[in-house]
């Protein structure tokens, strides 16, 4: 509805996707746009472009150093990246930087400072990559190009650290959403358990009513 009222206008939008998914998520029917996909894996941008092939430039770099043309984007796109990035502050000063004034940068990660995140952080990749595959059920899991990737989870990924970027950044909030588990079996109510465990043992620092953060900030 965001991106649908930014194209009233009539003109074509530029979007950003800034680490590129399997597919682009957002229905963008009637909005005219161009799509400009930023990786640095250039093994997830194949396969990108063999399954999709629906980005109209390719951008293979590291979103913490690449040089991008300021105020140029309409719309960033950012999802389940940023924990993926040592230095994930930098990247968002970037966000800004090529964003045009009232541009929208519309973000998806995992908080840092959820019970989930915490258990991220300190259990080891091969062990994510074992969920992801053997619990989960995701064949390709851990080949390359495919996820999980190594993780971070710089501090501004935190909720309360990430309002006050937001502020010394000028980026206004219009939407802030938090997110749980979405599957049911029995590894996932394990898990489940484990989380709430966490969140009484850490006395309520570690949230345990959401995993993943979805924010719609504009920019001033």
């Amino acid at each position: 509805n965001y991106i649908k009222k930014k194209a009233d206008g009539g003109g074509q939008l530029n979007i950003l996707e800034a680490g590129c998914g399997r597919f682009w998520p957002i229905n963008m029917t009637g909005v005219r746009y161009s799509l400009t996909g930023v990786d640095s894996n250039k093994n997830a941008l194949e396969i990108r472009q063999i399954q999709q092939n629906d980005l109209d430039e390719i951008i293979i770099g590291d979103l913490r150093y690449i040089k991008l043309e300021k105020n140029k984007y309409d719309i960033i796109w950012s999802s389940f990246v940023l924990e993926h990035v040592d230095g994930a502050e930098q990247v968002l000063n970037n966000f800004v930087r090529w964003l045009k004034p009232g541009g929208l940068l519309l973000l998806r990660f995992p908080a840092r400072n959820s019970a989930y995140g915490f258990i991220t952080r300190i259990t080891p990749f091969w062990f994510h990559v074992f969920y992801k595959k053997y619990i989960l059920g995701c064949k390709n899991a851990g080949k390359p190009g495919w996820d999980p990737f190594p993780t971070y989870y710089d501090k501004v990924l935190s909720r309360k650290e990430f309002h006050e970027f937001c502020k010394k950044q000028g980026l206004v909030i219009r939407e802030e959403y938090g997110t749980n588990f979405t599957k049911t079996n029995f590894f996932t109510l394990l898990e489940h358990s484990l989380v709430k465990i966490i969140h009484i043992i850490s006395l309520g620092k570690l949230a345990s009513d959401y995993n993943n953060l979805t924010y719609i900030l504009e920019k001033k």
